[in-house]
């Protein structure tokens, strides 16, 4: 038995239980590069990765909508619709913390950041209590203070009158209730196990380690080193990752990639050539969410190997996806202009601008609806829509309360560590690495595809590395190795049907209300 085998095996019996954006006028569909030949009817992957949501946040009373709420768009699920391992009375009447959990209304769709460090995660969690979050990472202020709610705002969820359209993608295509941060933590120890499955080969270029860096582990937000990104924050703790990426796997097959986000084109350039990111916009309460582009949440900056320091373009259209001077780090518009081109890459992350990411803080959930709509609902009527899958993810839960803890696979010692208590996640033996305390917390994840089982919810382990791993298998990428979590991570396999491609199914919403384009869009209150 291979070892791969064993160690899986091992882990099921032991782990912890727990607008509408047009037509664009697509010309003839051109192959872009070489991409291979998919072991799946998948030749597409899009992964649209979002930010700061747990799974409760998002879908805890899925499939059921209050549609209580005057003005709101209405959401009635499907006979027969799956449930998901939500928040049931129980926790909604006498939950452990300070308090229960509460219903935001879309009127409330601006909230303060919750707290989402990696060591008072592990707090609010005690050790699977799950009862420490108001006083670990609730986080509120006079400014954004909604309800009145305080820092027991961290225990706030919305529905389907407010996340609509996820709810509705849910509905039509397959969504996980079991998928799990790598590891516990903020943005940047995400976006690297998206992609290498590893946070430790951290090396500290400038600033302090504390609170970024543990034991050679990635557990805080540092930036990309300024000979790495140009637009980087120089005035906080910068690294540098060594060891593999998705990125080197996909060129090495000649697999065409790019990551694409918003705000990456330069808004100027010094006269020495170096970028200036200075792009912004505001957020649908009229604040300004800072600049587009945030390089903490680009993870291939952070390896020497697939950093476009300067930022600079494709040298063509065709180009892009392939290895060029951008060396396949894009802005967001560059997938739109290859999509329309009728060239797309085989894979492709794309990131939205700060102010449509989902975080709390200077985003929020429905300016991100209105990304994921336009953007979904352009993929949807392109000529590569048959061969595609898309893939929602989310970087790290923002500290918002979820009730489910999921499997230790990762244990740690650090000073850093506080899940069974102050240094400890477990008792960090037999762990490669040390700084990787996870599964963290439990995020949403969606698959939506012509291939994607309908109105389905998958039951199995998964975390972000899963989606590595679905890229890895799909093109015979062979595993990025050095303890990257893609060696045992779940696979996404069972969200799909590929005995049927649902006769290309699509699904156009309304990026305003969430809802079906030309389908029941009456606002709750008119019933």
């Amino acid at each position: 038995m291979s070892k791969e085998l064993l160690t899986r095996n091992f882990l099921k019996q032991f782990l912890i239980p727990s607008c509408i954006v047009g037509a664009l006028g697509f010309p003839a569909l051109h192959a872009q590069g070489n991409p291979g030949t998919p072991a799946t009817p998948i030749q597409h992957v899009v992964v649209i990765f979002q930010e700061n949501v747990s799974f409760d946040h998002y879908f805890g009373t899925y499939p059921k909508a209050a549609n209580s709420t005057p003005g709101e768009p209405a959401f009635h699920a499907a006979a027969g619709s799956p449930s998901v391992n939500g928040l049931n009375t129980p926790l909604l009447m006498h939950n452990p913390n300070l308090a229960a959990p509460f219903r935001l209304t879309r009127a409330q769709a601006v909230t303060c950041d919750q707290d989402h460090g990696y060591a008072h995660e592990q707090a609010a969690f005690h050790g699977g209590l799950m009862d420490l979050f108001v006083q670990s990472v609730g986080s509120s202020s006079s400014n954004c203070d909604v309800g009145g709610y305080g820092n027991k705002i961290v225990m706030g969820y919305y529905d389907g009158n407010t996340v609509t359209a996820m709810w509705n993608y849910a509905q039509n295509f397959a969504m996980s209730d079991n998928s799990f941060g790598t590891t516990f933590g903020p943005s940047t120890p995400g976006a690297l196990n998206l992609v290498s499955g590893q946070t430790h080969g951290a090396t500290v270029v400038s600033g302090n380690a504390a609170g970024n860096v543990s034991a050679g582990s990635v557990i805080g937000d540092p930036r990309p080193p300024v000979a790495l990104d140009d637009c980087t924050i120089a005035s906080k703790t910068q690294i540098s990752m060594s060891g593999k990426n998705v990125g080197d796997l996909l060129n090495a097959k000649g697999i065409t990639w790019g990551w694409f986000q918003g705000g990456f084109a330069p808004s100027s350039r010094k006269a020495d050539g170096t970028a200036v990111c200075a792009a912004t916009h505001n957020n649908i309460s009229g604040a300004s969410a800072g600049t587009d582009y945030i390089p903490h949440h680009e993870p291939f900056q952070y390896y020497a190997q697939t950093a476009n320091p300067h930022h600079l373009p494709a040298s063509s259209i065709a180009a892009i996806g392939t290895t060029d001077q951008a060396n396949h780090q894009y802005d967001l518009n560059d997938f739109f202009t290859a999509l329309k081109a009728g060239k797309m890459p085989a894979v492709s992350y794309l990131k939205a601008a700060a102010y449509q990411d989902g975080h709390a803080g200077y985003s929020d959930p429905l300016d991100e609806q209105t990304f994921l709509v336009n953007t979904i609902n352009t993929i949807m009527q392109s000529p590569f829509w048959n061969s595609t899958a898309i893939v929602i993810s989310y970087d790290d839960s923002d500290g918002w309360y979820d009730h489910v803890m999921g499997p230790v696979v990762n244990q740690s010692g650090t000073a850093d560590d506080n899940l069974n208590g102050p240094g400890a996640c477990g008792t960090g033996l037999n762990s490669t690495y040390q700084g990787r305390c996870g599964y963290g917390p439990r995020l949403p994840l969606m698959v939506i595809s012509p291939y994607a089982r309908t109105n389905y919810v998958d039951h199995n382990v998964t975390d972000q590395s899963s989606i590595l791993r679905f890229i890895e298998d799909n093109w015979n990428l062979g595993r990025i190795g050095d303890a990257s979590t893609d060696a045992y991570a779940g696979s996404l396999m069972t969200f799909f049907d590929f005995a049927h491609d649902g006769g290309g199914k699509r699904l156009l919403l309304d990026p305003a209300t969430g809802n079906p384009v030309g389908g029941d869009e009456r606002e709750t209150g008119d019933r």
